[in-house]
């Protein structure tokens, strides 16, 4: 699911509880955090207007004022959704690890910009869960951390023993050092109201719908969260005594190494993405759908996916500029065309840059071997 609601995979099979969600509480404090952010920009517009002097750094925190009020509102339609009950989950092997480095190898620039020192030190997890929904999870609470923190986030995964849980801990320094009364320094808060921003909510609802449980302290001027994954698998089997001769368990628990990879799928008719959809579902890739040009460079504008897949009706010059400045920013990005029709696979040389096409009518059986081979290719 992305901040739009278009196009990831759609989750499938499995039920889950939710606490109830106060539709009033939501509608008050969404109004409250849109009309606060719009109320600056309109500030910042007014400034602008008496001073008749525009600079690059006004109109920089002019958009992410009006950015921050667009986001508030499409979180609260996420909430709102994953509070109904009607999503349906899909139980994957999820390579915990691996997903949460691509994440923030995705934010790296954001990371970069906002001049935020992101520590980690991840064990190796694997969790049964919803790869499409966890990348979600783990998305949003960089998105909170992002929002509250002061100088650096500190992560740290690691598996506990009997039962068998990964454990994920984000901490932070939300307030500077100065601002911190040292005499209530001992104090460990539950929660500080002003760290329950609507990023936070949907933090909470997409881990209740995954059954991941979140604990939470605000000590004065930092916060850690910690997450369990009940649903932990052992990184390895003991063997046990047989009779018969039996494989070994623990191949089978090793993560799938295309696992959480993130494809960008350019398809404008139905059909074409109902059957890529169909195709890719067992890869257990992060897919989004958009339907022109124009977004696919918003979408590579936010992150660079680590595939683009085409329709070759909507190529064309435009698409090969975007496609050259795409390469120029990242060269390992990997692009698979869909021919109009035919049911052959053949790597292509387009512009010195090699791609793999494919017919439209031999989606189902050479899109997943493509894709195979360009991640292998170009991501190693």
């Amino acid at each position: 699911m992305d901040s739009s609601g278009r196009g990831r995979l759609p989750i499938r099979s499995g039920r889950y509880d939710v606490e109830p969600l106060d539709p009033q509480a939501l509608i008050a404090q969404l109004g409250s955090e849109v009309a606060t952010t719009l109320s600056a920009a309109l500030n910042r517009v007014t400034a602008l207007e008496t001073s008749g002097q525009i600079d690059g750094e006004t109109l920089r925190l002019l958009r992410e004022e009006i950015d921050l009020a667009r986001r508030a509102g499409i979180m609260g339609q996420q909430v709102v959704r994953l509070s109904s009950g009607r999503v349906q989950l899909a139980s994957e092997r999820v390579d915990l690890t691996g997903l949460l480095r691509e994440v923030l190898r995705q934010r790296g620039r954001e990371i970069e910009q906002r001049g935020i020192e992101v520590r980690q030190l991840l064990a190796p997890a694997l969790v049964k869960s919803d790869s499409t929904l966890l990348f979600s999870l783990l998305q949003t609470a960089l998105d909170w951390a992002f929002e509250h923190t002061f100088s650096r986030i500190d992560l740290a995964l690691d598996v506990k023993n009997w039962p068998a849980h990964a454990r994920l801990s984000v901490a932070f320094a939300h307030r500077p050092a100065d601002e911190i009364d040292t005499a209530s320094g001992s104090i460990m808060l539950e929660e500080d109201p002003d760290l329950n921003t609507m990023s936070w909510r949907l933090l909470q609802q997409t881990a209740a719908v995954l059954a991941v449980r979140l604990h939470r302290t605000d000590p004065p001027g930092r916060t850690v969260l910690e997450f369990e994954f009940p649903d932990t698998l052992t990184p390895h089997v003991e063997p046990v005594a047989t009779t018969d001769f039996e494989e070994p368990l623990a191949p089978a628990l090793a993560p799938q190494p295309l696992s959480g990879r993130h494809v960008l799928v350019l398809a404008g008719r139905r059909e074409v993405r109902n059957v890529v959809r169909e195709a890719l579902r067992p890869m257990d890739l992060v897919v989004d759908f958009v339907s022109s040009v124009e977004e696919v460079q918003q979408q590579c504008a936010e992150a660079v996916p680590h595939v683009v897949v085409y329709e070759a009706s909507l190529g064309g010059q435009r698409f090969d500029r975007l496609r050259e400045e795409l390469l120029a920013q990242a060269p390992h990005l990997a692009f698979i065309q869909i021919a109009e029709q035919g049911k052959a696979m053949q790597v292509m040389n387009v512009g010195g840059h090699q791609l793999t096409s494919v017919g439209r009518d031999a989606i189902i059986e050479s899109l997943p071997e493509a894709m195979a081979f360009e991640l292998t290719r170009t991501q190693g």
